[in-house]
């Protein structure tokens, strides 16, 4: 039978919630709120402040209409809203002083000059993540702008007068881990080194926190269709949104996208081949046919997936955004002095 500890106070309803001996995430049985059980502490709860309002996020969504040829032209004029309310949805926080030592090697010169020379970068940088601890495929927002220093305590009663609220249901630990392989990620882009041998990466004051976070979800009707637009309720930012396809850009991208492939393919390849010969030439042709069958197939994919636009902000980085102070150094010192630099970090 597993032991369990009572005494703590939900901070919903008040009431006594009990917790299970390892147990992590624990429900109120008075008012099924759930929360995070971490240390003697606990997890850290906060909320960002709702400061855009309703006609606010309905101007961001306006502009969001215009924002693209490939959203229907008419939006604007057709679009009738049928809902607009505030949720705060959860994200597991993640801040740290991020101090990396990467080894490697970065390419000089070109061709048969090119020649690679050994590089030790520092990096010291101030990083933060968030992810969501929740179901979000209803509303399309995985990660919120960061908003530390705007940051107040977590008022349940406060949120949900104002709003609908989401508990978190995903676990902390992969969250974290995430964050890690993130925080790695962004040290090995800031390098910039052409051939990575070693890579030393140490998080120092290392915080966590869970941040309710406010989105403004706006439905409109298009022609008989239903689509949504998520704003942020703290900077007024579309962070997603869907509306219909432009039809004119559609088939203008298909038919420019096909004669352009066709021509960069066929036509240029068969010139070159006629006038030069040699395997130089023939290489190259073959690459310029690979380059105008890629244009053909993202114009066919841009016509047959056009019907809807999506967008997702940061959606076409490849690292989420880890704003923060701090310098990359280039040094030349010895592997040896790696410990003894970050212990002094400390």
């Amino acid at each position: 039978m597993e032991e369990t500890t009572h005494g703590l106070n939900c901070p919903n309803c008040g009431g006594v919630v009990p917790i299970p001996e390892g147990q992590v995430i624990v429900q109120c049985p008075y008012c099924d709120l759930r929360s995070f059980v971490r240390g003697e502490r606990g997890l850290l709860r906060y909320q960002a402040p709702l400061r855009i309002q309703r006609d606010d996020a309905i101007n961001a969504m306006s502009k969001f209409f215009g924002s693209n040829w490939a959203i229907a032209r008419n939006l604007r004029k057709e679009a009738r809203l049928s809902e607009a309310f505030v949720v705060y949805l959860p994200f597991w926080a993640v801040w740290a002083r991020v101090a990396a030592w990467v080894f490697g090697e970065e390419k000089v010169g070109r061709g048969d000059k090119a020649r690679y020379k050994p590089r030790e970068i520092r990096v010291v940088q101030e990083m933060t993540w968030n992810g969501a601890a929740c179901d979000v495929g209803e509303f399309g927002v995985n990660q919120v702008p960061p908003v530390e220093e705007h940051l107040e305590p977590f008022d349940p009663d406060e949120l949900h007068r104002s709003g609908m609220v989401f508990e978190p249901v995903s676990s902390f630990s992969e969250a974290r881990q995430t964050a890690q392989k993130q925080f790695k990620a962004h040290v090995r882009s800031k390098a910039k080194l052409d051939r990575l041998a070693q890579l030393f990466i140490r998080s120092l004051r290392q915080r966590f926190g869970l941040v309710y976070h406010p989105l403004w979800v706006l439905r409109y009707l298009y022609r008989g269709r239903a689509f949504q637009v998520a704003v942020d309720g703290f900077t007024g930012k579309v962070l997603y949104g869907k509306a219909p396809g432009n039809t004119v850009y559609r088939a203008g991208v298909l038919v420019l996208g096909m004669a352009f492939g066709a021509f960069l393919a066929i036509t240029i390849p068969a010139l070159i081949l006629g006038a030069g010969d040699g395997e130089g030439s023939l290489f190259f042709a073959l690459g310029l046919f690979a380059a105008g069958l890629g244009i053909m197939y993202a114009s066919y994919r841009a016509f047959r997936f056009g019907e809807q636009y999506e967008y997702r902000h940061g959606a076409k980085k490849g690292i989420p955004a880890l704003p923060g102070m701090g310098k990359t150094l280039t040094t030349s010192i010895d592997v040896k002095d790696v410990e003894e630099w970050i212990d002094l970090l400390n």
